[in-house]
């Protein structure tokens, strides 16, 4: 297989661990604050040592300032220094560092000590650290960093008057060695810091994905087509919403597996029968038992029974497709309910003229938030309904109005009502008010429907003056589309 061919899932990175993302996440950070404080840490421990060290440097200064003689004044001062090298081991630390002086005048002329270190060529701070006319500078001597103490010392005697410039350089191994020193362990504590932190890190992550490698065992230990709920009480509250959402998708695939297996069922059962009846039909008028004429008439009317049978309950299972689509998604469609029941009387208008009906329909606009297909098979059933149960001549009305922030659909027709003991099971599958003229999916079909959309559906007998049924009444409510219903409100106050 090619490059190019590779199947996604090879190319695509593998996705981190948690632990690994958590251990990234929090010890890079921490890392680099590290690097950072330890840079900053080293640079203020150097200064802390130089106020320190400077302090040496200064005594050491005024230690030389003490062997300075003069002869003459001011402009004609003629300075003189004897400063025994001892002088200044007194003030070395240890063997790390070397100091090195200078003395001179102020016009730069030598005087004592050595004359390859730099002239200081500064000027005294406005405000000196010491209570003396003294200045601290880096510098090198002989390839060595160096740092520099400068003090103008008054040098006065019984012959003279005179002013002296005082240099003392310190070599900087000692100032380094001890600033590295803190630093190693200062960055010793802060590994170990670190080490725990990562310790700590592993340990909760193990802990906390305990219940989610937990729920993954149980998963594949699970029976095979088990869709019951996921129950992890140990779980972080974190993850509840996966697990909740988990749930969800489960119940879906349940409703989904469990409408599968009845429609099979269903379809199974009340397609074998007109199907065997078809067989002995045809069968009978091959042998010759009744008139063709006969025997097309009664296949016919089966094939008809079959079709109509198989088309409601595809209609059926379209209503719990579209209820799934809108259990897991908001539904944004709107339906013209007064246009779709003018348009399906209109469709039946050919079967209510042929039955010579009193036909009267009336409609107020009404839009709700369902799809065109349902409001349209709702209406379609319900009139189809109310035709095979009304008598040819008799009355058949049709109302659509908006009432109490809901659209009402009413159907009334003249025929002979339902007793209340089948009007209790009409709306459940193949319960058939007259098994001959009907499959008994119509009604079960408009109460998925009405039940999908929010609504409610009822079947209510009409009577005349002296108390006797003169007709049956279909009620739908639907909830009306949001600006629908606060347009209506708005009206009615």
């Amino acid at each position: 297989m090619t490059a190019s061919t590779a199947p996604a899932s090879g190319r695509r990175r593998a996705a981190w661990s948690l632990r690994r993302l958590l251990l990234t996440g929090i010890l890079l950070p921490v890392l680099l604050l590290i690097a950072l404080n330890a840079w900053s840490l080293y640079q203020q421990t150097l200064s802390s040592l130089h106020t320190a060290y400077d302090r040496t440097l200064l005594a050491s200064a005024k230690s030389i300032s003490e062997q300075i003689g003069v002869e003459g004044y001011d402009e004609k001062a003629h300075l003189r220094a004897m400063v025994p090298y001892s002088a200044l081991e007194i003030f070395e630390a240890d063997n790390q560092s070397r100091m090195y002086y200078r003395v001179s005048t102020l016009d730069g002329a030598m005087v004592s000590g050595f004359s390859e270190l730099p002239m200081w060529h500064g000027k005294i701070p406005p405000r000196p650290p010491y209570a003396a006319l003294v200045d601290f500078y880096d510098d090198e001597f002989r390839g060595h960093p160096v740092r520099v103490a400068v003090l103008l010392q008054p040098v006065a005697s019984a012959n003279g008057r005179g002013m002296a410039v005082i240099q003392v350089a310190e070599t900087l191994e000692l100032r380094q060695s001890l600033a590295l020193q803190i630093l190693r362990d200062t960055l010793i504590r802060q590994a170990l810091l670190v080490l725990v932190v990562a310790l700590i890190v592993i340990i909760v992550v193990q802990r906390a994905t305990q219940p989610i490698r937990q729920l993954s065992e149980d998963l594949q230990e699970r029976a095979q087509g088990d869709l019951s709920p996921l129950d992890a009480p140990e779980a972080p509250r974190e993850i509840q919403p996966l697990l909740d959402a988990t749930n969800q998708t489960m119940r879906r695939l349940q409703r989904l597996l469990s409408n599968q297996k009845r429609f099979v069922r269903d379809a199974s059962h009340q397609l074998r029968t007109p199907l065997a009846v078809l067989k002995v039909q045809v069968q009978s008028a091959k042998r010759g038992d009744i008139p063709p004429a006969q025997a097309f008439a009664e296949i016919d009317d089966t094939v008809d029974r079959a079709t109509r049978v198989a088309n409601q309950m595809l209609a059926l299972a379209k209503v719990e497709q579209l209820r799934q689509e809108d259990s897991s998604q908001p539904s944004t469609m709107l339906a013209q309910l007064d246009d779709i029941v003018r348009d399906v009387a209109l469709e039946l208008s050919p079967l209510i003229a042929d039955l010579d009906m009193d036909f009267g329909i009336e409609t107020q606009p009404c839009h709700v938030p369902a799809h065109e297909w349902m409001v349209r098979e709702l209406t379609r059933n319900l009139l189809h309904n109310a035709l095979r149960h009304t008598p040819r001549g008799g009355r058949l009305q049709v109302d659509v109005r908006q009432q109490g922030g809901m659209a009402v659909l009413s159907i009334e027709d003249s025929g002979s009502g339902i007793d209340d003991e089948l009007a209790q099971r009409l709306f459940q599958p193949f319960s058939a008010g007259n098994a001959r003229s009907g499959s008994g999916l119509g009604l079960a079909i408009c109460q998925e429907i009405v039940q999908t959309l929010g609504g409610k559906i009822e079947l209510r007998n009409l009577h005349d003056v002296r108390g006797q049924v003169s007709g049956l009444r279909a009620l739908v409510q639907l909830p009306l589309h949001t600006e629908n219903a606060q347009r209506l409100d708005t009206q009615l106050s």
